[in-house]
């Protein structure tokens, strides 16, 4: 029993990891997708946007399933790459983290504060939005 339960959780942590990457190609793809061919393009997004396999995939453009798997492994490659030089998505999700720290921020505001306590908090969104821009 104790073997099946270990397979069964490296089979859904497998499942999770590769939501996960597809997740992050298709928000790559967002981003530096018309550096890609078009052909290469749609495919990324029909597999991890659409949630096509490969064979569905295949199908619908004519082709085998290992140039499906070709062109995913490729395109996947590219913009990683891209993401590596151009660093992006990672600059993207620092911004969204700070923006979310300054609607905490503002949200704190909301319930009563001395004039003293509204002018640090204040300062406090200032500065964050200087490191955003």
């Amino acid at each position: 029993a104790l073997q099946i339960s270990n397979y069964t959780n490296k089979v859904m942590q497998g499942e999770s990891d590769n939501m996960e990457k597809k997740v992050q190609i298709g928000m790559l793809c967002e981003i530096y997708g018309n550096l890609l061919t078009k052909r290469q393009l749609n495919i990324l997004n029909d597999y991890c946007n659409e949630d096509l396999s490969l064979t569905e995939i295949a199908e619908n453009n004519k082709i085998t399933r290992q140039a499906v798997n070709d062109i995913v492994k490729k395109g996947e490659s590219k913009l990683l790459e891209y993401e590596q030089k151009l660093g992006i998505m990672k600059k993207t999700m620092k911004q969204e983290e700070k923006i979310a720290n300054i609607l905490s921020e503002l949200t704190k505001i909301q319930t009563k504060f001395t004039d003293e306590q509204i002018a640090e908090i204040l300062e406090h969104i200032k500065t964050e939005l200087n490191c955003v821009v």
